[in-house]
């Protein structure tokens, strides 16, 4: 079965994680519209070059880069959960949920400025993940300010990213403010030097323009097809299913571990958050619960015991997939 499979890191399981990818996507390849124009960057970057990248690609070529993007971005972070034996042993797992919940809405599935900012995200984790055994991290801290400001030019809501590098600092070291201050002079450094090159273009102005959605009113709705609870229901139950395993296997795990699953919780929250941060956000904004929400699961999948109960669940989980996308 499927998750029995994924158990174990055995190469076959890069083409098997490939095919569920591509099986995942054919409901968008098969409905696509005539045209998709993708805004992939803030209007930071966007006034300052001058145009758009990926506006010109055909709907078919927009969903196969998708497709391509997320399948780097799936091994990347599984390498990343091996790497930290976050799981007890490696396996192809981390991948497997990546690629099955970023096909959980068709709008996923489409080139957005929150897929780019999930390559992001995957290594501001690999980087905070070692923070904690690390006698200096001062650099390091630097390096992920910078980040967080590169992911806001990209999609602004990212700007919140950088509340969780204080998390984590408060999760993975004893207080030191130099630490908490060079984060934020990272941040600070990316900006400095848009605002130079805005100023030496004489358009300053617009560069004041960029933090104009902060002052719009907080999103409060945001559309959601009935059709698409179809798919998420049964990764709901899922993760219902990973709380009892995390109950019963939190205080085996240690402790790097045990922090590592507390800052991935604390950036769900931070998402959910940083969605009523612009008023035009949309479903795809919560493509960046991914990354976590994938390592939950396949913690689940790693420790269940109920072979015929997990591999119901992930079955389950299929199945709504692909339902709400031809429903």
């Amino acid at each position: 079965m499927i998750i029995s499979q994924h158990r174990n890191l055995s190469a076959l399981n890069i083409l098997l994680v490939a095919v569920v990818g591509l099986i995942l996507c054919l409901g968008v390849f098969l409905q696509l519209p005539d045209k998709l124009e993708p805004i992939l960057l803030e209007p930071a970057l966007h006034n300052l070059i001058g145009f758009q990248i990926g506006d010109r690609l055909p709907p078919y070529l927009n969903v196969l880069i998708t497709l391509i993007l997320t399948l780097f971005q799936a091994f990347q972070l599984n390498r990343v959960i091996n790497y930290y034996n976050f799981l007890g042993k490696p396996s192809f797992l981390t991948a497997l949920m990546f690629m099955t919940l970023v096909s959980l809405f068709l709008p996923f599935l489409v080139l957005s400025p929150t897929l780019i900012c999930n390559f992001l995200t995957i290594w501001m984790l690999s980087k905070l993940f070692k923070i904690y055994k690390l006698s200096n991290i001062q650099g390091r801290m630097f390096d992920l300010g910078i980040i967080v400001a590169l992911g806001s030019l990209i999609y602004l809501p990212f700007t919140i990213m950088l509340l969780l590098l204080w998390a984590s600092l408060l999760i993975f070291r004893p207080f030191d403010w130099r630490e908490w201050v060079t984060p934020l002079l990272g941040f600070i450094t990316i900006y400095f030097l848009i605002g130079v090159a805005y100023y030496w273009n004489y358009r300053f102005d617009d560069f004041l323009l960029i933090f104009s959605p902060f002052t719009t009113p907080f999103s409060t709705s945001i559309h959601v097809d009935y059709y698409d609870l179809i798919a998420l229901a049964p990764v709901v139950i899922a993760m219902l299913l990973f709380l009892g395993v995390l109950k019963d296997q939190y205080f085996k795990s240690v402790v790097h571990v045990r922090k590592s699953f507390k800052l991935l919780f604390y950036m769900l929250i931070l998402i959910a958050v940083s969605f009523y941060l612009d008023a035009g956000i949309t479903i795809n904004h919560f493509l960046l619960c991914v990354p976590p929400l994938s390592i939950y699961l396949a913690y689940y999948f790693t420790h269940a015991k109920s072979k015929w109960i997990f591999e119901s669940v992930y079955l389950l989980i299929i199945a709504g997939i692909i339902c709400s996308q031809f429903l």
